[in-house]
């Protein structure tokens, strides 16, 4: 299948700025023509990925580390008594408490941010994203009891509601959502150098504890609240907005308050343009959503299995990521504060590995796309069991390990799953909104782990030895079990209910690739 594109008496490709967009021919020219074709748009697709990849992978990477700050400054510097519930004076209920008030308000806000967000300028609004939770994450360090401490909390949760959802929209204006979840994948490993850097990182800021007067976890949070900053001010000149059509004129002059907001460059110029136009016409011709569109996309039965399934991974995942150390001095009570925090790195780093060998398989075998979803959770769940049942202290930290090998691919795949099967059905705005929704209501399992489970499960927390926090461990693995059969539900769903529906005419190459694949 070859996609060509008619041109008109400039050069340029044909269409207007408005409407349906340009007819693509779509005819047979031997295999010749389409591997010509299909080198042509994957160098377009490595341009973007370099322009756009790097950029989503700091912004992540410093997000990621500022939310999950928190968990490791629990630890810090125990022995002189300046971790940040020493200073505080903080029970475990109210650790509990204040760490899930930040995913009350992400669930809140989550979907209104994402919606926001095909409104205005996508590079902007990530920019104010990052900004804004280097600027909160910095206020950390002012915390002088436990009602700031909720409050500071919900701010982080309002400031950074929309970034994860809202990266994955972004990559659709620009990407097949077929081909996104390698791409997904490769962000989101920062969340994964994230909290292994971090906890290495940590034992060097215990080493400034006292410094200007200030405790390790002072330094840490004004740190990286710094440099979140800084960085979200340069995105404003490096992310591209949304693309621009070749056939369409260039944008009005600014003006008002505008004009202090920098124009970052176009990601794509001359006939790579018209290659991504004409293999992704449909991004360049959305038209505007009302309330019927996302009262539309509510009714889709399809929003709820995929958003159970995200609520049992992403609850075990932060779960994880906020008590692992609490769970290791539980299995290891003679380590110190500095092992601790150097112990936490290994998880993440079997997550990283996990997620760089699975997603890109995932997208090579995008029909069995839920396969990469339920194989790692099956794996998390026995990680589990062996922190909960092994025989000796380094035996379950081991099943930590599987855990964070299991994390890795699960919400990738979910969130390539969820814009795939949305993108052709309601657009745009479908995979902002769904995408928002699931990531948005699916974050109730971080609410419930981080606020009932381990230190906010009180007779959980307080048993003694082997006995400690298995009850949190058996939930996690219940949660996990929902997710598997939701997964399973979909999957044996969307094949009968969806293959019965019959394609139509391809509108772009991306769309006629797919249908090739499909028809192999």
């Amino acid at each position: 299948m070859k996609t060509a594109m008619k041109d008109d008496d400039t050069g340029t490709g044909t269409g207007t700025g408005t409407g349906t967009g340009p007819s693509v021919d779509v005819e047979r020219d031997g295999e010749a023509g389409d591997a010509m074709l299909d080198a042509n748009v994957a160098r377009v697709y490595r341009k973007l990925d370099r322009r756009i990849i790097p950029a989503l992978w700091v912004l992540y990477f410093l997000c990621a580390a500022i939310r999950s700050n928190v968990g490791l400054s629990l630890t810090m510097n125990t022995s002189s008594g300046n971790s940040l519930a020493q200073k505080l004076q903080l029970t475990n209920k109210q650790i509990s408490t204040g760490v899930a008030l930040f995913y009350v308000c992400y669930v809140i806000f989550d979907a209104p941010a994402n919606l926001v967000m095909t409104r205005v300028s996508p590079h902007v609004w990530m920019s104010r994203i990052v900004v804004g939770v280097g600027i909160i994450g910095a206020c950390h360090a002012a915390l002088t009891g436990a009602w700031n401490f909720y409050l500071i909390r919900l701010l982080l949760g309002v400031v950074i509601a929309g970034m994860w959802p809202g990266m994955a929209y972004y990559l659709t204006i620009f990407y097949p959502p077929e081909n996104t979840g390698k791409r997904i994948g490769q962000y989101f490993t920062a969340a994964q150098v994230s909290a292994a850097v971090v906890g290495l990182v940590s034992a060097g800021f215990q080493q400034m504890d006292g410094v200007g007067g200030l405790a390790g976890f002072q330094w840490m949070f004004l740190i990286y609240g710094l440099v979140a900053v800084v960085d979200g001010v340069l995105l404003l000149w490096w992310l591209p907005d949304r693309p621009i059509a070749p056939c369409d004129p260039p944008p009005a002059p600014r003006t008002g308050w505008r004009l202090l907001l920098p124009r970052s460059p176009p990601a794509l110029t001359g006939e790579d343009s018209r290659i991504h136009y004409a293999d992704l016409t449909r991004v360049y011709h959305t038209p505007a959503w009302t309330l019927r569109d996302l009262i539309r996309i509510l009714c889709d039965w399809r929003l709820y299995p995929l958003t159970v399934m995200y609520f049992g991974v992403v609850g075990v995942g932060i779960g994880v990521q906020v008590f692992a150390t609490l769970i290791i001095r539980s299995l290891l009570p003679a380590l110190s504060s500095v092992q601790l925090s150097l112990l936490f790195a290994p998880i993440w780093i079997c997550d990283l590995i996990a997620i760089l060998i699975v997603t890109p398989i995932s997208d090579r075998y995008a029909r069995a796309r839920p396969v990469f979803f339920i194989l790692p959770a099956m794996l998390q769940i026995a990680g589990l069991l062996v922190v909960t049942y092994a025989g000796n202290g380094w035996a379950r930290y081991s099943g930590l390990l599987i855990v964070g090998f299991g994390l890795g691919p699960t919400v990738p795949v979910c969130m390539t799953w969820t814009a795939e099967i949305f993108q052709p059905r309601h657009g745009e705005i479908g995979v902002a909104a769904a995408t928002a929704l699931v990531s948005g209501l699916g974050n109730l399992g971080s609410v419930t782990t981080t606020y009932a489970l381990y230190t906010g499960w009180a007779e959980d927390a307080a048993r003694e030895g082997r006995l400690r926090y298995r009850g949190s461990n058996l939930a996690m693995i219940g949660i996990l079990g929902a997710s598997i059969v939701a997964a399973l539900g979909m999957w044996v769903a969307v094949r009968v209910v969806d293959g019965k529906v019959v394609e139509s005419e391809p509108v772009d190459g991306a769309a006629a690739r797919k249908m090739k694949m499909r028809t192999k």
